[in-house]
């Protein structure tokens, strides 16, 4: 039998996760509301594919918080769909539920990677009505690219990114690219899609034998073409890089649409919080 986790276990989070909630919070809100008045679409769907507990503890305020599946709850989608790990998570997510007074909530234990694929993702699809916003946040570069294409493909899912750029810097893009493991080096691949990561992270240095790593921006930019021109997201707006308390960015967060209001609407919500995501 699995043990729920209790409140003693709950993650500690900085306030760059705070502004994060925030966001969702203010974004998904809008969301559904706007898609709950069209006609034409029959079912909207949260997806929450790194779900955690459903709550955290504040870093600054040790006071218990919602996390993204609490969030959601409150809100008025025809279903939600939270993947974790965890089974003790997992868990505690059914509890919090079932406390919220959801039954319309589908709960799984495994990697997002195939579950996405595999369960969640074909009961969003255009041809059906459907639509879907999906976080795909997780604490290191362990997302899979055929996830985010896949969600690119569907032309209904919207989706906010971590670009966990921290973990990526002191893992596989070392300054001295002859220092990354292979193991990093096929994280970084399989979280690009490809290995152009290579070419994109690294430029001449002044001795023909050296390499130079280019700037988080260039990277994060090359990210940004990747999902609209590779994904096919068409609108992806600048991401927000969020900053811990030492001034050390920590992760971008990226939105990617396939229409326009979703993209106008999130731009304003990134605008509003920028000042507290650095």
């Amino acid at each position: 039998m699995v043990n729920i986790m209790s409140d003693n276990d709950l993650d500690v989070v900085g306030e760059w996760t705070e502004v994060k909630l925030n966001i969702l919070r203010d974004y998904a809100s809008a969301y559904v509301t706007i898609l709950k008045k069209q006609t034409s679409i029959r079912h909207v769907a949260y997806i929450d594919a790194f779900a955690g507990a459903g709550e955290h503890i504040s870093k600054a305020t040790k006071e218990k918080i919602e996390g993204s599946p609490a969030i959601a709850l409150g809100l008025n989608f025809d279903h939600f769909h939270f993947i974790d790990l965890s089974g003790s998570k997992t868990e505690r997510l059914k509890t919090m539920s079932a406390a919220a007074g959801k039954a319309n909530v589908s709960i799984y234990q495994g990697d997002c990677n195939t579950v996405l694929i595999d369960k969640v993702f074909p009961t969003c699809l255009w041809m059906n009505r459907c639509r879907a916003l999906c976080l795909l946040d997780p604490y290191k570069i362990n997302l899979s690219w055929s996830v985010v294409k896949k969600a690119g493909e569907t032309k209904s899912i919207e989706v906010f990114i971590n670009f966990m750029i921290m973990d990526a810097n002191m893992n596989a893009l070392k300054k001295d690219p002859s220092k990354v493991s292979l193991e990093q080096a096929k994280r970084m691949t399989e979280f690009w899609g490809d290995e152009t990561w290579r070419d994109i992270a690294y430029e001449d240095g002044l001795f023909a034998e050296y390499k130079d790593k280019v700037s988080n921006e260039r990277i994060i930019e090359a990210y940004r073409k990747r999902l609209k021109e590779v994904a096919g997201f068409k609108y992806v707006p600048d991401p927000i890089p969020m900053r811990n308390s030492m001034g050390s960015t920590v992760y971008y967060l990226f939105f990617a649409s396939p229409n326009d209001t979703g993209a106008k609407i999130v731009e304003q919500v990134f605008d509003k919080h920028m000042k507290g995501g650095q």
